[in-house]
């Protein structure tokens, strides 16, 4: 089951500033799709944890991380903000370019994205939004199941994403292009029955 649409519509980031805050959207090509409510606490105890070992990973270097709700635009040139048809909120998200970063957010592929799946958001982060951040640039994503504990990794090489590698959640895992950044699936994990 896929995210519910706002409306036939297609939309801009000026759009979506404009609409109320109580009910969050991401645009995906102009579609705006409603996020989902709140997630489940399972899903809050990993990204909390991995934003701390990435925060930490990454104290002193110019890498920034952020977590949602953070915009990230994807304009599709060197179009205005207003008219950009594309802005997402991944769970997690690195920035190594900070000529990307501004008080709205990241304008541009950020560097590494983790999306958390949730029942009601996995196929629209496995499918859509992979395919999306190939698109964009996005040097590294990962996809955290926290049910079945695994951690599905998309590398780009050469404009794509390569062959996923799939990794169980235990040990440590390092990201590929900041291997600074080692994950403990182990703290990670901790307050998980």
């Amino acid at each position: 089951m896929g995210l519910a649409l706002r409306d036939t519509q297609t939309h801009t980031y000026g759009d979506y500033l404009e609409w109320p805050e109580d009910v969050r959207y991401e645009l995906i090509d102009g579609i705006a799709y409603a996020m989902a409510p709140a997630p489940l606490r399972v899903h809050q105890e990993i990204l909390l944890e991995l934003a701390a070992q990435t925060r930490n990973a990454l104290e002193g270097k110019s890498c920034r991380p952020f977590i949602a709700p953070f915009d990230v635009r994807l304009p599709r040139g060197n179009e205005a903000d207003r008219d950009i048809d594309t802005v997402v909120q991944p769970d997690l998200v690195v920035v190594c370019d900070r000529a990307k970063l501004d008080e709205r957010g990241c304008r541009g592929a950020p560097d590494w994205v983790v999306e958390i799946l949730s029942p009601s958001t996995a196929g629209h982060d496995l499918i859509l939004k992979r395919r999306l951040y190939e698109r964009v640039g996005v040097r590294e994503y990962w996809l955290v199941h926290p049910v079945d504990r695994v951690v599905t990794v998309y590398r780009l090489q050469h404009g794509a994403f390569g062959a996923p590698d799939i990794y169980e959640l235990k040990d440590t895992l390092a990201v590929g292009i900041l291997p600074e950044i080692e994950i403990d699936w182990e703290r990670a994990l901790r307050n998980i029955a």
